[in-house]
C-alpha cells in the first residue's frame, strides 16, 4: 500500500512536521538554540536545564567526557525523533535530513555495547545496575521505542545498520528474560518493549521476539514478587525515581494478568501502550482469550472513563485512571501521549476486527487531542490537555500546577513532542487498511492509494475538505476485472447520510460502522455524504463534573469557548437551549477556522463584596458567544478556555 496525502489541511500539518517540528527538535535534542524549558508541573527536581539526549549517546559511545543528563528514559527522545524522520522521508527524501538520520544511527550503534546491551543511562551513570531496577528503570520501554524507530527508519531508506542494532538489543533481551531457568522472570515498570518487539517480528520474521512479547505480556501480573525481590536487592541504593516503589501495582500494570483485566487502570500511558500490543499479539496469535480482555478494556476506556475530546488520564496522581465517569475537566490529565497511544490501540483493534467504532475514537482522538498538544506554530508543545483553564489557578492553586494555559516550548520530561512528530508523519498509515481482501477506509483525508490485492493494482483518490465538510468522493481504478472490495466508515456522528455509486442513488447501509460497496468496472466512483451540523452533546449524568452543561461539536471537531474572543470568567456564560448556531469559515484566523457564533447569557455580578448572602446578587445580560475548533486553542496568548459550557 502507497499513500500520498493532497488535503490542504492535512499537508499543512505534514509540512509543519517536516520543515517545523523536526528541525526544531533536532536543535532541542543537540541543545543548540537556547530554547526554555518547562517543568510539566511543580517540582523542582525535575531536570530541566537541557536536553542533553544526543549529548548522552555520544558520552556512551566514547566520542565525548562528561556524566548523564536527564530523565532516564532521555533516549527515547531520540528514538521517537528518529521514527518521525523516517516517515518524513517516506514522504520526501530529504538529503540533509537524511544524512542526520544516518548519523543518528552511527551514534546509536556506536554506543550499543558488545553484548547488544544498549541504554546510556545505564551505560554511563550505573552499569553495574543493568536490568536490576527494572520497576524505575526504563530499559525495555526505551528498548520499544528504539525497535519502532528502526523498523520504520529500515522500511524507509533499506539502512541495515539501524536494523542490526535492533536486533543486538533484541537477542540481548531475549537473553536475560523468559521463562527459562536463569532469566530474569519480570518485565519493565512501562510497557512499550512490547510493541517494538511486534514490529521487530513482523520485519524479520524472527519468531522469538514474537514469543519474547507473549511472555513479557504474560508475565505481568506476576511482577509484584519480582520488583519486590529487586527491591530488596537493592537496598541502600538510590532510587532513579524517588518516591516510585511506592506507586501501586496499577501504575506498573502488574495488578493482575492482563488477560484477565476488566477495567482501565493506572497510568494511562503505560495501560494504552500495554492494550496496543495486546490487541497485536491477540491477532497474530489468534488469541480469543486476549482478544476478549482488549475488548473489555475498550469498553471501559471509550463508555465511562474517555474524555470527549478523546483524552484519557484523570489525575496527576500517577498521569492515572480512576474511577468510573470521573473526568474533571480542570485537573485532569489527558496526555498528548495518551492519546497518541489511543489511536495505536484503535488501530489494532480495528486490525483485529474492522469495527467502525474504532475508527471513530482514532478519528476523535486525533483531530482533538493530539492536534491540541501541538501550537498552530510547531513549536509549542502540551503534556496535559485540559478541557478547562483559568491562568491564575493553574498559576497559583499546585493541584492545577500541571495545567497550562499556553504551551511551552519544550518540557523537561519531553515524550510528547516527538511522540506527536511521529504520530503526524505518519497519519497516511491510518486512512485505509486492507483486510480479508477488502480496502476499508478509516480516515477522510484527501489522497491517492495505490494497492495491490489478488494480483489486481488498484488506485483510489479520495477528494474530500474534511473536515469542513462531509462530502467524500471516491476514484476506484483497476487494471483487471476483478471486483474490489470496499468499506466506507459512516462516522458515528453523521446523521441523513447518503451515496451514490456511478451517478446513481444508493442506500448507504451500515454493517458495523462501514458502508460496503463493490468496484465492479475498471473504473468506478463512489460519493458518500455526510451533512455536517453544529451538535449539541450532554454527558452520562454519572459524570458530575458535567452535569447542567452541553459541549458543542460539529463532525468530528469538538469547540470550546476562549475569554480572547467571550471575556473573562468563562464559567458565567450560557448556552440558551433554543439557540440557533451559525457557523462560519474565517480563513484569517486560527490558520483558517470553522467559528460558530450564537446569542446566550452572561451572569454579572452586582454584589457588594460579601462572599455568600441569601439572596441572587447577579443580573443576567445577553451576550454573543463565539466558539473555536478545540485543536486550535491556546494559539493567542494566555487565555481562559472551556469545553463544557453551562446550559440555560
Amino acid at each position: 500500500m502507497n499513500v500520498k496525502i493532497t488535503e490542504d489541511f492535512w499537508k499543512n500539518y505534514r509540512n509543519l512536521v517536516r520543515k517545523e517540528m523536526i528541525p526544531y527538535q533536532w536543535n532541542v535534542l543537540n541543545d543548540i538554540g537556547g530554547i526554555n524549558i518547562e517543568r510539566e508541573r511543580a517540582d523542582d527536581t525535575i531536570p530541566n536545564e537541557k536536553s542533553h539526549a544526543i549529548e548522552n549517546f555520544k558520552i556512551a559511545a566514547g566520542r565525548t567526557k562528561g556524566e548523564f543528563y536527564g530523565y532516564v528514559f532521555q533516549d527515547s527522545d531520540v528514538y521517537k525523533w528518529l521514527e518521525a524522520a523516517a516517515y518524513v522521508l517516506r514522504e520526501d527524501d530529504d538529503e540533509d535530513l537524511r544524512k542526520k538520520a544516518d548519523d543518528i544511527v552511527d551514534l546509536i550503534a556506536e554506543a550499543q555495547q558488545p553484548d547488544g546491551y544498549l541504554d546510556t543511562y545505564f551505560i554511563i551513570k550505573e552499569p553495574e545496575r543493568k536490568f536490576m531496577t527494572l520497576r524505575e528503570s526504563h530499559e525495555l520501554y526505551c528498548a520499544g521505542h528504539f525497535f519502532e524507530a528502526a523498523c520504520a527508519y529500515y522500511a524507509v531508506t533499506g539502512n541495515k545498520k539501524v536494523l542490526d542494532t535492533a536486533i543486538r538489543l533484541a537477542d540481548c533481551i531475549d537473553r536475560h528474560f523468559g521463562a527459562e531457568e536463569g532469566k530474569l522472570h519480570g518485565s519493565d515498570g512501562h510497557p512499550e518493549v512490547e510493541i517494538g518487539l511486534m514490529k521487530l517480528y513482523a520485519v524479520t520474521g524472527e519468531k522469538r521476539y514474537l514469543r519474547l512479547c507473549e511472555y513479557f505480556i504474560g508475565v505481568r501480573g506476576e511482577c509484584h514478587k519480582f520488583f519486590a525481590e529487586q527491591d530488596e536487592a537493592e537496598k541502600g541504593m538510590t532510587p532513579i525515581f524517588e518516591g516510585m516503589r511506592h506507586a501501586d501495582d496499577t501504575y506498573f500494570q502488574i495488578q493482575e494478568a492482563p488477560v484477565k483485566q476488566s477495567t482501565a487502570e493506572g497510568h494511562a500511558v503505560r495501560q494504552i501502550y500495554l492494550c496496543t500490543a495486546m490487541a497485536d499479539l491477540a491477532r497474530e496469535d489468534g488469541d480469543e482469550e486476549l482478544a476478549e480482555a482488549c475488548r473489555r478494556i475498550w469498553r471501559n476506556i471509550v463508555d465511562r472513563r474517555m474524555y470527549i475530546t478523546g483524552g484519557i488520564g484523570s489525575t496527576v496522581n500517577g498521569e492515572a485512571f480512576t474511577l468510573d465517569y470521573d473526568l474533571p475537566n480542570d485537573t485532569m490529565y489527558c496526555e498528548t501521549c495518551a492519546s497518541v497511544g489511543l489511536i495505536f490501540f484503535a488501530k489494532n483493534m480495528l486490525k483485529l476486527e474492522a469495527k467502525g467504532e474504532y475508527a471513530d475514537v482514532m478519528e476523535r482522538a486525533l483531530y482533538n487531542t493530539v492536534l491540541a498538544g501541538m501550537a498552530l506554530d510547531g513549536r509549542h508543545f502540551f503534556y496535559v490537555n485540559p478541557l478547562e483553564v483559568d491562568p491564575e489557578q493553574s498559576r497559583k492553586n499546585p493541584t492545577k500546577s500541571h495545567v497550562k494555559a499556553v504551551r511551552p516550548e519544550w518540557l523537561a520530561c519531553a515524550c510528547c513532542p516527538p511522540n506527536l512528530a511521529r504520530m503526524l508523519a505518519s497519519v497516511d498509515d491510518y486512512i485505509y487498511m486492507e483486510k480479508d481482501g477488502e480496502i476499508f477506509v478509516n480516515l477522510y483525508i484527501a489522497s491517492e492509494a495505490e494497492f495491490s490485492i489478488n494480483g489486481e493494482k488498484i488506485k483510489i483518490k479520495l477528494e474530500t475538505d474534511y473536515p469542513k465538510s462531509g462530502s467524500v468522493k471516491l476514484k476506484v481504478e483497476k487494471n483487471g476485472y476483478k471486483v474490489v472490495n470496499l468499506a466506507l466508515r459512516v462516522p458515528g456522528w453523521a446523521d441523513n447520510v447518503y451515496g451514490q455509486i456511478d451517478g446513481a442513488e444508493e442506500k448507504v447501509a451500515q454493517e458495523d460502522g462501514y458502508w460496503h460497496v463493490y468496484a465492479e468496472d475498471k473504473q468506478t466512483e463512489i460519493s458518500l455524504n455526510m451533512p455536517m451540523y453544529v451538535e449539541r452533546n450532554y454527558a452520562d449524568t454519572r459524570v458530575s463534573a458535567d452535569v447542567g452543561k452541553v459541549c458543542i461539536s460539529r463532525g468530528p471537531l469538538v469547540y470550546c469557548a476562549e475569554s480572547v474572543d467571550n471575556g473573562e470568567a468563562l464559567q458565567n456564560i450560557e448556552l440558551l437551549e433554543n439557540a440557533v448556531f451559525k457557523e462560519n469559515f474565517e480563513p484569517e484566523l486560527l490558520n483558517g477556522v470553522i467559528s460558530v457564533r450564537t446569542e446566550g447569557k452572561r451572569i454579572v455580578e452586582r454584589g457588594n463584596g460579601q462572599l455568600y448572602t441569601h439572596k441572587k446578587m447577579y443580573d443576567i445580560e445577553g451576550q454573543s458567544i463565539k466558539l473555536i475548533p478545540y485543536y486550535a486553542w491556546g494559539n493567542r496568548g494566555e487565555n481562559e478556555m472551556r469545553v463544557w459550557l453551562r446550559e440555560h
